[in-house]
């Protein structure tokens, strides 16, 4: 029997918590639920996203994208964005 084998890219996400404005974007879109709002603030009052199942990341940049503030990128496991 032929199997096919189906790599997943796994990626690092990483935020820049200075910039987060809360709008949870990031969070409501990511379709792994990676992310969750942080109880911490930042300096402007606002509560940035925290990885909770950083293991799940499939590095599709959704939040990257998604993100009006260019608060949060994806590096991908090969060292590339």
């Amino acid at each position: 029997m032929d199997k096919e084998r189906i790599r997943v890219p796994h990626g690092e996400i990483h935020v820049i918590k200075s910039r987060c404005k809360g709008c949870e974007f990031c969070v409501t879109y990511c379709p792994r639920d990676v992310l969750e709002l942080s109880d911490e603030m930042n300096e402007k009052g606002y509560h940035p996203p925290r990885l909770v199942h950083p293991d799940q990341c499939v590095a599709c940049g959704l939040c990257e994208l998604l993100c009006p503030e260019f608060a949060i990128f994806v590096v991908t496991e090969d060292g590339g964005d």
